[in-house]
């Protein structure tokens, strides 16, 4: 189609006049390229949900397009898993949800070379290497990396009209109602598809699953080190800050998180409230607590997923990984020799140190290894003693 001169002059006159347009949202200044791009994310801002599913009773802030997506959700899920029986209303659904028991994971960060099985769990990702927060609560001030997070958090100012019959909690969505009234029915839906395990919520169980897969997409930006969720990477990112707002109230020692204040003040005061119903044994920490009980149970949730062998606790997994990778990490600064494991180079450095912090009950002979050493001794020491 050829367009006549004097058409071409205003159609290049409009180009310009929409290039130069501002089509920023006035409430967050995200910039948009079109009008129409902007209208359905400006009334997210409103909290007005205009469009409503009869089905579920599920609304929606946007366009009529998502809520048509949405109800997608709701047709016949003909896609079937073969390996958990789920099924899928579209191909692509599937295609992502059997990446979860292959452990594909096809998009990785450009930055760190983390992979993650979706697009936009890349894409997410990839905004924590910014560090810039661009999304920002009217209401308490609070910065976010990523929209759907501020999203969420808007909903904590929303008033908690859906209230629990069961403890009277309140909360500002059916769906988180749902959630937590599973405590109380002791339903557990969402089963892993490696171990017996079963959990009330799906986030539970995304974690959990990467006890198995030993898929850690949280890395931390000082050290490298990687973890299976934010509140463990949240959690760790305050070794490298010099605060410990926690001080014990029986000694001068600080701590960084009030659960580490709480296991050590337990040191002064005896207390061991996690007791073992099966051996009566008592613990301090909770932690520890769990990791004894799968003595009883035999449970080995965390799995090398190089050679298939399962540990009762994940950090003896993370030594374990170190066989396959040679890596030796720890390296003594006395002397050249390295170590795969920490508590190893902490044994060796007593060669240099001369410290020796086991002795023997009887004649008070001082060894730097409890075991087999000190146990030998007292042996032969009973022995000579018996004959003499």
């Amino acid at each position: 189609m050829i367009v006549p001169e004097e058409w071409r002059e205003i159609i290049w006159i409009k180009v310009d006049v929409l290039r130069d347009k501002d089509f920023s949202c006035k409430i967050c200044n995200i910039s948009f390229p079109t009008a129409e791009e902007r209208r359905p994310h400006s009334k997210e801002h409103s909290g007005k949900k205009e469009f409503h599913c009869e089905q579920c009773g599920k609304d929606f802030f946007t366009t009529p397009q998502i809520m048509k997506a949405h109800i997608k959700t709701h047709n016949e899920k003909s896609f079937h898993c073969s390996e958990c029986d789920k099924y899928f209303s579209t191909k692509g659904n599937l295609d992502v949800h059997k990446r979860i028991h292959t452990g594909e994971r096809p998009y990785n960060c450009k930055i760190c070379n983390i992979s993650f099985p979706t697009a936009e769990e890349r894409r997410l990702h990839s905004k924590e290497h910014s560090g810039k927060k661009e999304f920002h609560c009217e209401q308490c001030g609070k910065l976010f990396l990523i929209y759907s997070k501020l999203l969420v958090h808007m909903k904590t100012h929303r008033e908690k009209s859906f209230q629990c019959s069961e403890c009277d909690k309140n909360f500002s969505s059916k769906l988180n109602l749902v959630a937590h009234k599973r405590i109380h029915t002791g339903e557990r839906p969402y089963k892993c598809p490696h171990c017996e395990k079963s959990y009330n919520h799906i986030a539970h169980l995304r974690t959990h699953v990467r006890l198995h897969t030993n898929e850690r997409p949280y890395q931390c930006s000082e050290c490298g080190k990687a973890f299976t969720n934010s509140g463990s990477l949240k959690s760790h990112q305050k070794i490298h800050s010099d605060e410990k707002p926690f001080q014990c109230k029986h000694c001068d020692k600080r701590f960084r998180h009030i659960s580490s204040l709480n296991n050590h003040e337990r040191t002064h005061t005896g207390e061991k409230p996690y007791l073992c119903s099966d051996c009566g044994k008592s613990f301090s920490n909770q932690t520890h607590f769990k990791e004894h009980q799968r003595v009883h149970t035999g449970e080995k949730p965390c799995h090398c997923n190089v050679c298939g062998k399962s540990f009762r606790r994940g950090v003896t997994l993370q030594m374990h990984t170190l066989i396959h990778t040679g890596k030796r990490p720890f390296k003594c600064s006395q002397c050249d020799k390295t170590f795969a494991r920490s508590d190893v180079l902490k044994i060796h450095q007593r060669v240099h140190t001369g410290e020796k912090p086991y002795s023997c009950s009887i004649c008070g002979e001082r060894f730097s290894l409890h075991h087999p050493f000190i146990k030998l001794h007292v042996i032969l020491l009973s022995c000579i003693i018996f004959l003499t």
